[in-house]
């Protein structure tokens, strides 16, 4: 119509250049986008008219053309680049459009001059807004687009646009990456052909190929895989292979890098990337398969090629790769429902690929690609997904083949280990109980072992060594570094480490190690030493390096004497000894064949080189490194316990022999003053790490111990020369430390005298000598240190004495304290000066103590002090040592006020005033100290508090929370958290504050409750908190070694809510901290097998405790001697109902071990416990509650619980079985369910009858009660009825034989019939099944309620039959590591009879599962379908529009919204999809055949909406043309997909020209079209299934955009009123 119109314009007006004025705008105007329209509809037609030789004004009318082309056109590029309007892409193509019209017309120099000025828009500028002039990238690229097709003649030109384009794709910004692909590459192929088109594709992929190779990166290979996506339709041409010059014709298939894109694209982390890489390597297989011809066609060099096909092969081939994509596009569904029917075809394609390599020697497929599936598997966002993924992998069969373990082995030590790292895949599983290990722990430990084994010997070593230096790679959690290292020490012995092995080890231990739980890190620490002797290469490595290795095991971890792991270690340097590599020494090697290193001469060597030290320089050192003494210390050890292993060793003279050096030392360290200081120093750091280290652990079990014959005889050693080192530890004590670095050597000397002090136990004469001698001296020299005037100048050598002095102090005091020794015959007159000191006043006022809390001054560094610099930073930790300082006068401090109390005063009233002060000066000390080092200030406050309590309660409230708010805050550093928090509770939780009631301290009662509450609080995230509290309360109220007293028992009345909680607690933890405790538990249970269980001293924590701890404290009560006993278990009895009638009555509804759930159970199992102990008379109370629980809706484990403590109620107090039968008399709607509570205890009435009165009459009441229920409507009930019925009746029946028919005659006909009708259930399905199965049911069956009364019954059999979850199983041993546990009649602690422990769990009320039929492989996988291969005989290349008589019956107006169905195949979706876009208006449908217009299923759905409703016809072969045509229209390319990038559809706004592309149903939109969107749409989700129905996500979106322009029509609509 537009080209009639002009033609009729140009022919009445001849004047071309009036009319092309009138049309243009002047220079500095915006023109509408219908004038730029029409001027391109006036220059279209005049194209005819300029070719045509006679026409007139020809070259001023080209002219003017020009003009409009720089003047008009080009300016409005600018103008639009600059404005950023909504309807940017209308005047842009309009635009586009008239420069694609002009730039013919204005000459063969045109083109190339606008494509230069356009070109330097197309790199980003540097500032936000573009310069003027300047266009914008979407912009400049849209013009190159337009202005392309004219330069097709100038190629090297061309070649610069092209370089320029492969330059915006490596640095723009994501969001314009696919516009330049798909508007400058495809545009620049589009007008290319034959070999220039050869040569551009090569270009382009070379230059990509090269890109990903140098920078192999995420965001490379997204890039790099649109741009190959956009482009496969060029490069992946049919006719490649065949082509007479295939140097001119690039194939990517032949490029190593293009597949290693492809492989990454795979395993990328984004979605649509991923599906670009599979939708390449389709049609990449799709090609192939199609020619027919081998690729590559001759085999090349040593490049590695990671795709063949073999002409002879294809069907093999095609199957693998089909196979191949099925499994990459399962695993984008991202669930494991899903995925799991899928896993046995990646058990396929391996054995595909492994038969292959067998058959043809090199193999068509590569490893590789194996090893993307597992890797996509790894990183999926769900975990099961990843686990599934991970257990598949620890079973591959095919590791076992030394070629696949070898090309595997990368892959392994690489993405392998990293996805191992992710703590949650060590669950136990489902079946496994507490303790066992994990299922994927077990499968490594097999894996290890294979895959080692199968690797070809000359690879192992390195292997190995990458592996464990990915382990010091990133920092790993505790359990999975755990299970590897145990998977390590299970593999074969075998040399593979050699000195790097054991330094990434030792790596492992310094930096990965370092946070983990001790216990695991103890573990750990065990299974990498065992892997150590495994694996090193003894012939590679020398003594010392072996040593210097051992030294990062901890002794209070792992490595310990006494423990496996030693004894271990000992028989391997004795197996290898004459192994070793010799040392280099002297700088020459030794002769290896006749000068082997034995380790005893190895040991001799290094004390002789320990001790060796240069003179002494005058000037103070620092204390040497302690690590060579440990080194030292632990090379003599293990050298005399592997010699003592020996037949005929003696090791008195042994040990004598090897430490001469030392003794010799030692011998002369208090006389030879010319010693250097080093020398004496490394003597005593090598004497008491061989004492620390040489000491065996505490835990040892009872029978074990045995006289550890070499430390006696160290011990005998060291006493002759125990005076010289002590003279000298003192002289050094008494004033010759002097410098900071004194500090650390005087803790040296303390620890040293600590350890002589303990050593002299055995022999009393140097005890003795100690105790009268040493201790006077040195507290009589630190006093007088003490006590001497301050100095005007705070000097170094002043302020480290004092340091030194209270150091000493303390640790005497502590001594005593720890040794009970008695100071009355030794040196009290020393102790009271001593506590004198400390509370002298320095001023009138009661609330001042002089020496509480003294402070030392921070010193000044004189001036040409030695080492001054290194003293200058020494000053830096002076906070570290003023604090320890003060922390020093709290240990004396806690020691003096049990031993002297606090000195004599003349007046009370002043005694009491010092403890105030006291207790003050403690309240401020915790404020002053840091939080790790207030346990002294607790320990005083402990004596002080009960003294001060009645009359100073406001100051204890404060020193209790202050002392409760210190502990919280070391609640994450377990090392010093729980010492702490022992000490609180002690202090806090003294007996005598204990006894305190409301009237006496209320205040301090209600902080002790308060604090009790965070205590369990606390207790949920940090395992063992309670059992403290709980261990300490019930040893004080019911000591285990001694007599209760009466007054500190009763103080438990105003704590029973304590006792009682325990008795319910069990704390629901998270997934990842019951994961740690599982593992734990794990670790226990190897016993010592795992040395860190001897070697780790640690509290017991387990959550169970405080349930234990106080039901041991209940069973002990002896309520039928002891008043006070019978009272508590009363109200203890009490609470415990009142807690489960508080649930029972509750709204919420509980399920299956829920927190409800098991508290109920907890509350039943202890009144089970409790019933023996319960009076007659408290009974009679209690039983209609018991009956009332009976009533309430309860889960199967407590309804057993509830039924058996009635029975057992009947069996001890059968007078109330009239109210038992009274219950069944109650309300029909309330039982109508319970009724089976009931009826379960008639099952075992025979336990009851014999107790009864009257046996006749009361079976007569049974019969006739569980008659009426044996025709109820629930047959639940009937079946209990029946069950109750068969065994009652069988009781009857014995009663009449022995007594005659009293009265059942009657009834024996209506029962008999019952019966024989329940036996009779032989064809009627679920029925028989469970009437057999209530019959075997463990409660009806091997249950028997008197003989199985056992607390395991109760607390570990009952559970585990009853389904409860095992982490609420109590062990019978739990009990039996209690103090006092009784184990006595009428409770046992173990169940006499076995039958119970030997069945399973299960219950009869679960319904039957029939055997399913194992179905077809592919019975439960979605084949996906591949839309650019559908291929629809006789397809018509030109867009058929809607006829016109169809058109011109629509009876509305329609939008600008085209929807593009194209890729559709389903007629209902198509039918439904036609309705619901003529309902909105939409202007056209697009479908790839008209043809399904006629179809039923598409007609049932559309209702004849296809009458109204243009359609369109564009085969899915045609998308991109038709889309690339519809962008130059200015339509806006609209996507429903999941991208990094995706804008939402609550916030997008569409614009008027939008077409909405649809997805196939399965596929969604395929990869090469992707990146011909403008924008993608994603709907929000909530749920778990990952997409919509696509005609439910169009209609959403079709509406969306309906609503949008209705909105924004009518404000237009009411603005035009107005």
């Amino acid at each position: 119509m537009n080209s009639v119109l002009m033609n009729a314009v140009l022919s009445s007006s001849p004047d071309c250049g009036l009319l092309l004025e009138s049309l243009s705008w002047s220079g500095d105007s915006c023109p509408g986008r219908e004038r730029v329209e029409a001027l391109t509809a006036f220059l279209e037609a005049l194209g005819p008219l300029m070719t045509d030789p006679n026409a007139t004004n020809k070259k001023s009318i080209i002219a003017k053309i020009e003009s409009v082309l720089w003047t008009k056109c080009l300016p409005l590029f600018s103008r639009i680049s600059a404005g950023g309007d909504t309807t940017c892409r209308e005047n842009t193509a309009a635009a586009c459009r008239l420069l694609s019209v002009c730039v013919p017309l204005c000459g063969e120099a045109a083109p190339g001059k606008v494509a230069l000025t356009v070109l330097p828009s197309l790199q980003l500028p540097e500032e936000e807004v573009p310069a003027p002039g300047r266009l914008s990238v979407e912009v400049a690229s849209e013009v190159m687009s337009a202005v392309l097709p004219s330069l097709s003649a100038d190629e090297e030109l061309t070649l610069t646009v092209l370089t320029s384009a492969l330059s915006c794709v490596k640095t723009l910004p994501d969001a314009l990456v696919s516009k330049i692909t798909v508007r400058l590459l495809l545009t620049i192929l589009s007008c290319s052909s034959g070999l220039r088109l050869n040569s551009i594709l090569g270009l382009i992929l070379e230059d990509l190929c090269h890109w990903h190779s140098t920078c192999r990166t995420p965001v490379v290979t997204e890039r790099a895989l649109l741009c190959l996506t956009a482009l496969s339709d060029h490069l992946l041409k049919p006719h490649s292979l065949l082509s007479s010059s295939p140097s001119c014709d690039p194939d990517p298939r032949l490029c190593l890098h293009f597949w290693r894109m492809v492989q990454d694209g795979l395993t990328h982390r984004d979605s649509v990337s991923r599906k670009r890489a599979l939708y390449l390597l389709k049609m990449c297989v799709a090609l192939s398969e199609k020619a027919g011809v081998d690729c590559p066609l001759s085999p090349s060099g040593d490049d590695e090629i990671l795709f063949k096909w073999s002409s002879n092969r294809s069907k093999l081939l095609r199957e693998f790769w089909v196979d191949y994509a099925l499994v990459m596009e399962t695993l984008e569904e991202n669930q494991v429902h899903v995925v799991r029917p899928v896993l046995n075809r990646i058990d396929t394609l391996i054995q595909t690929t492994v038969n292959d390599s067998q058959a043809s020697g090199q193999g068509l497929f590569h490893p590789s690609w194996l090893l993307c599936v597992y890797q996509r598997m790894f990183h999926s966002e769900n975990k099961s997904l990843m686990r599934e993924g991970v257990c598949h992998l620890l079973e591959l069969q095919v590791l076992q083949q030394p070629a696949f373990a070898l090309a595997l082995s990368q892959f392994i030590v690489g993405p392998f280990m990293d996805v191992l790292s992710e703590t949650s895949l060590f669950h136990r599983s489902a079946e496994q109980r507490i303790g066992d290990c994990p299922e994927l722990g077990t499968k490594l430990q097999v894996f290890m072992t294979t895959f080692f084994s199968s690797l070809p010997s000359e690879h192992r070593g390195s292997t190995l060594l990458q592996m464990i230096q990915q382990l010091c790679s990133k920092h790993w959690c505790a359990v999975p570094l755990l299970f590897l290292a145990q998977a390590l020490s299970k593999l074969p012995p075998s040399p593979l480490l050699g000195v790097e092995g054991l330094s990434a080890l030792r790596e492992v231990l310094r930096c990965t190690m370092i946070t983990h739980q001790v216990l695991l890190r103890g573990a750990a620490q065990c299974f990498l030493l065992k892997s150590a002797l495994c694996l090193t290469d003894v012939s590679s490595v020398t003594l010392d390096d072996v040593f210097s290795f051992l030294v990062d095991f901890r002794a209070d971890e792992s490595l310990c004497r006494g423990t496996q792991i030693w004894s271990q270690t000992c028989e391997w340097l004795r197996d290898n000894e004459s192994s070793f590599k010799p040392r280099v020494m002297d700088g020459e090697v030794t002769d290896a064949d006749t000068k082997k290193e034995t380790l005893r001469s190895y040991v001799q060597h290094e004390i002789y080189a320990y001790l060796q030290v240069p003179a002494s320089t005058g000037h103070t050192e620092k204390l040497p490194d302690p690590r060579e003494a440990d080194k030292l210390a632990r090379a003599v050890l293990l050298c005399l316990d592997m010699e003592r292993g020996q037949p005929g060793a003696e090791i008195g003279t042994t040990l004598e022999s090897l430490l001469s050096p030392l003794l010799h030392t030692l011998s002369r360290v208090s006389t030879n003053i010319y010693l250097p200081v080093r020398k004496s120093d490394k003597s005593l750091q090598l004497l008491l790490r061989l004492f620390q280290l040489g000491g065996k652990p505490s835990c040892r079990r009872v029978g074990e111990e045995r006289e550890d014959v070499l430390m006696v005889a160290t011990e005998k050693l060291i006493l002759k020369l125990i005076d010289p080192i002590l003279e000298f530890i003192l002289r050094r004590l008494f004033g010759e430390l002097q410098e900071l670095f004194d500090v650390e050597r005087a803790e040296l000397y303390l620890s040293v005298l600590r350890q002589l002090v303990l050593l002299c136990d055995s022999a009393s004469q140097h005890q003795n000598k100690i105790q009268k001698t040493y201790f006077p001296r040195l507290i009589k020299n630190s006093l007088k240190v003490l006590q001497e005037p301050s100095q005007e100048i705070n000097s170094v050598s002043h302020q480290v004495a004092k340091a030194v002095a209270m150091a000493t102090l303390a640790t005497v005091c502590d001594l005593l304290q720890q040794k009970e020794i008695d100071i009355q015959s030794g040196f009290i007159s020393d102790i009271k000066s001593l506590n004198e000191y400390f509370y002298l006043r320095e001023s009138p006022s009661p609330q001042n103590l002089g020496n509480f809390n003294k402070r030392l001054l921070k010193p000044q560094t004189e001036d040409g002090s030695s080492d001054a610099g290194v003293q200058g930073l020494l000053l830096k930790d002076w906070g570290r040592i003023s604090a320890n300082f003060m922390r020093h006068q709290w240990i004396c401090l806690s020691f003096l006020i049990n031993a002297v109390g606090v000195p004599e005063s003349a007046e009370t009233s002043r005694s009491s005033e010092t403890l105030r002060a006291a207790l003050s000066c403690s309240v401020e000390a915790l404020s002053l100290l840091p939080s790790d080092l207030v346990l002294p200030v607790l320990t005083f406050m402990e004596t002080l508090l009960p003294q001060l309590v009645l009359h100073e309660e406001a100051l204890c409230v404060e020193a209790v929370t202050l002392s409760w708010e210190l502990v919280q805050g070391l609640s994450t550093n377990p090392q010093d958290f729980w010492l702490a928090l022992k000490g609180f509770i002690s202090m806090a939780f003294h007996h005598k504050l204990l006894k305190l009631t409301d009237t006496q301290s209320p205040t301090l009662l209600a902080t002790l409750k308060q604090i009790t509450a965070e205590l369990m609080e606390l207790s949920q995230s940090k395992s063992g908190v309670f059992g403290v509290l709980l261990q300490h309360c019930c040893e004080t109220w019911l000591p285990t070694d001694r007599d209760c007293d009466d007054t500190v028992f009763s103080s438990v009345f105003s704590h029973i809510s304590v006792l009682t909680e325990a008795c319910v607690y069990g704390p629901v933890f998270r997934r990842d901290q019951r994961l740690i405790q599982d593992v734990q538990t794990y670790v226990e249970q190897l016993g010592e097998d795992c040395s860190a269980n001897v070697a780790v001293i640690s509290d017991n924590r387990d959550e169970q405790l405080p349930r234990t701890c106080a039901l041991a404290f209940l069973v002990r009560l002896d309520s039928f001697k002891q008043q006070q006993h019978e009272r508590l278990i009363g109200e203890v009895v009490m609470d415990l109902l009142k807690k489960d009638n508080d649930i029972s009555k509750s709204k919420v509804r509980y399920y299956s071990n829920s927190l409800q759930h098991r508290v109920k159970n907890r509350v039943w199992q202890t009144l089970l416990l409790l019933l023996p102990k319960l009076r007659e008379e408290f009974v009679s109370t209690l039983v209609q509650r018991v009956f009332e629980a009976g009533f309430c809706s309860n889960q199967a484990s407590v309804k057993y619980l509830i039924e058996w403590m009635m029975i057992l109620i009947l069996v001890n107090h059968p007078q109330h079985v009239d109210s038992f039968w009274d219950c069944f008399s109650m309300d029909h709607e309330k039982t109508k369910t319970s009724a089976c509570t009931f009826l379960s205890v008639l099952v075992h009435f025979s336990v009851i009858l014999p107790l009864l009165k009257d046996k006749a009459v009361q079976l007569r009441k049974a019969l006739d009660v569980i008659l009426q229920w044996c025709f109820n409507h629930n047959f639940s009930v009937r079946l209990y009825a029946l069950l109750a019925l068969k065994r009652v009746w069988s009781l009857a029946k014995d009663v009449m034989a022995e007594e005659g028919d009293s009265g059942f005659g009657g009834l024996s006909t209506v029962i008999e019939a019952c019966l024989n009708q329940a036996e009779a259930m032989q064809n009627t399905g679920n029925a028989n099944k469970n009437w057999l199965r209530i019959q075997e049911h463990f409660f009806f069956g091997a249950f028997h309620p008197i003989r199985d009364y056992s607390v395991e019954t109760i607390f570990y059999t009952f559970p585990s039959l009853s389904e409860v979850a095992d982490d609420e199983w109590i062990p019978t041993r739990k009990f039996e590591e209690l103090k006092g546990f009784p184990n006595s009649s009428p409770l046992s602690l173990r169940n006499p009879s076995p039958d119970l422990s030997q069945l399973q769990p299960g219950d009869w009320i679960q319904q039957d599962k029939g055997d399913q039929n194992k179905e077809d492989r592919w019975a439960e996988v979605q084949k996906k379908i591949t839309p650019w291969r559908l291929g629809i005989q006789g397809q018509e290349p030109e867009l058929q529009l809607v006829p016109q008589q169809r058109a011109a019956r629509l009876g509305k107006l329609h939008g600008a919204l085209l929807v593009v169905a194209s890729l559709i195949d389903k007629p209902t979706n198509l039918g439904g999809l036609c309705r619901t876009c003529e309902i909105f208006g939409a202007s056209a449908l697009v479908l790839d055949s008209l043809r399904h217009v006629t179809d039923k299923h598409f007609q049932s759905l559309s209702v004849s909406s296809e009458l109204w409703l243009p359609l369109l016809e564009v085969k899915p072969t045609e998308l991109t043309d038709f889309l690339q045509m519809k962008k130059g229209e200015g339509y806006c390319i609209v996507g429903v997909e999941q991208t990094a990038n995706s804008q939402s559809l609550q916030d997008y706004q569409f614009p008027e020209k939008t077409l909405l592309l649809l997805g196939n149903e399965r596929e969604g939109i395929p990869a090469n079209l992707l990146q011909l969107l403008d924008v993608c749409v994603e709907i929000p989700q909530q749920g778990v299934i990952r997409s919509l129905n696509v005609h439910v996500s169009a209609a959403l979106l079709i509406w969306e955009y309906t609503r949008q322009h209705l909105s924004s029509s009518s404000v237009e609509a009411n603005s035009n009123c107005s």
